[in-house]
């Protein structure tokens, strides 16, 4: 009979939970509440510059007092902290990307949203608003199967736009909008903001890493020390703002849906989409997750959510913010719960009616210097997309070269379509929403027409990878 005690030792059965954390993803790891609450604060202050200067751009464009303004900004942090929730976590297998993705306001909406505000009001701009995100729910998962006719080319080419379209509102904060004004231009103003842009090239120069990302936010506060003995600063609505509130949705009415306004703004929400490709894509890359058609499609259905977010609550259409991908990239944190505790930061943050309207009150010419870096960052990051197309051999450089062509039009002749119908001068007078349907069609008729002469590659398309991965090289252009 065998000896027990030479018998060998049984394996110890795993405890479940052991095993679990053993498997489980670094992008579904929870770390400790101190670590996730210091991650989550350094993400949001990475975007917060970039989230309000949408709701100040837009207010200060479409006239708007600073009250409203500071309303917006609560409203436009709200959507941003909802939708950066839902994108972290999810909702069973309809929304959210579940990545550690960051989302906030996009500059793609702005023009179309100041035309529309002129044209037809505000309760147009937020009709239009809900109206896209409705389409963007509609559109999600076949624009996840058919992205590869929204490559680099036409991507590049509508991002460069942008940015090009926003810099005459940045020189509108900067030197007034009223040419026949006394103080229009003051040197005074010029020179403040020229000092805010210097301050920024010198911080992205002198530091690096998380210092040299908040360059564009160091600047907006040190502008706003300067102004104040300037006579340029007022702070006095702040005063009676309430610390704790929330905007009541549709403030400006019952919302309105002129087809021309509903029409831009649908186009926006397709040009949203790119952007937020692209960027989760890289994010799915950095972290390990490679993203599913499927996975792609709840994430561009967030996007849409935003829309009809933004609309109720008096907000803005949402994307995944680019500077937070870099900061994934650079912590090389991986967890998607650090990026729902900034979304949850967001949302406090715009239930401080006072904040907002302090920084509703930052003076022009230093909203504008900020502003005027962030759009000319834009373009950059357009420019820098268009790098990735095949230019050699191809139609290419004429697609590019038509649709920023008549992109800018618009923007260099205000009134070029004034004799045309209002519905006209609505989606042709804005400068995104002509650059992509010009981009988008001459890419079809180049690279996707059989028989039409196609000359060459069109800088980049999406196909399945055998694992059910999208090939984030192959969007970004890349051989």
């Amino acid at each position: 009979m065998p000896d027990p005690a030479s018998a060998p030792i049984p394996a110890p059965i795993p405890d479940p939970a052991s095993a679990s954390e053993l498997t489980r993803h670094p992008v579904d790891e929870v770390l400790p509440p101190a670590r996730l609450g210091l991650l989550g604060l350094q993400h949001v202050l990475v975007m917060y510059t970039g989230c309000v200067t949408v709701p100040l751009v837009f207010g200060a464009a479409a006239k708007l007092d600073t009250a409203t303004v500071g309303l917006l900004i609560n409203a436009d942090l709200l959507v941003a902290g909802l939708v950066t929730l839902l994108q972290a976590l999810g909702v069973g297998k309809l929304l959210g990307v579940r990545l550690p993705v960051v989302a906030g306001a996009t500059f793609t909406a702005v023009t179309p949203m100041i035309l529309i505000a002129g044209e037809y009001g505000m309760q147009a701009v937020y009709g239009s608003m809900i109206a896209a995100g409705v389409f963007g729910l509609l559109v999600a998962v076949p624009f996840a199967r058919a992205v590869r006719f929204f490559p680099p080319l036409v991507s590049g080419s509508v991002i460069t736009v942008i940015g090009l379209s926003l810099i005459g509102v940045a020189a509108g904060l900067i030197a007034g909008q009223d040419a026949t004004a006394k103080d229009y231009a003051a040197p005074s103003h010029l020179a403040l903001a020229g000092g805010i842009v210097l301050l920024i090239v010198l911080v992205n120069r002198f530091t690096s890493g998380f210092v040299a990302q908040l360059g564009v936010l160091l600047g907006l506060v040190v502008g706003t020390l300067i102004a104040v003995p300037m006579g340029l600063t007022d702070f006095s609505s702040a005063k009676g703002a309430d610390w704790f509130g929330l905007a009541s949705p549709f403030h400006f009415g019952a919302p309105h849906f002129p087809v021309a306004a509903v029409i831009s703004m649908c186009v926006v929400m397709l040009v949203t989409f790119t952007e937020s490709t692209a960027d989760m894509l890289a994010v799915g890359e950095m972290t390990g997750r490679p993203l599913s058609q499927r996975d792609l499609a709840r994430g561009l259905a967030v996007d849409g959510v935003s829309g009809i977010f933004g609309g109720i609550m008096n907000g803005f259409l949402d994307t995944v913010f680019a500077q937070n991908v870099g900061l994934v990239g650079m912590t090389k944190v991986r967890s998607r719960y650090v990026a729902a505790v900034a979304g949850g930061i967001l949302v406090v943050l715009a239930l401080i009616p006072k904040l907002g309207e302090i920084v509703a009150s930052l003076p022009g010419p230093v909203i504008g210097a900020a502003g005027l870096v962030m759009f000319a960052t834009v373009t950059a990051v357009g420019i820098n997309t268009l790098r990735k197309v095949e230019f050699e051999g191809t139609s290419n450089l004429l697609i590019v070269a038509v649709s920023i062509g008549v992109g800018m039009l618009p923007v260099a002749a205000p009134t070029i379509y004034h004799a045309f119908p209002t519905w006209v001068q609505i989606i042709g007078g804005s400068a995104i929403t002509s650059a992509t349907v010009a981009a988008f069609l001459l890419n079809l008729l180049f690279n996707h027409t059989p028989g039409w002469g196609r000359t060459g590659a069109d800088g980049g398309a999406v196909e399945k990878a055998e694992g059910g991965g999208m090939d984030a090289a192959a969007v970004a252009g890349k051989p």
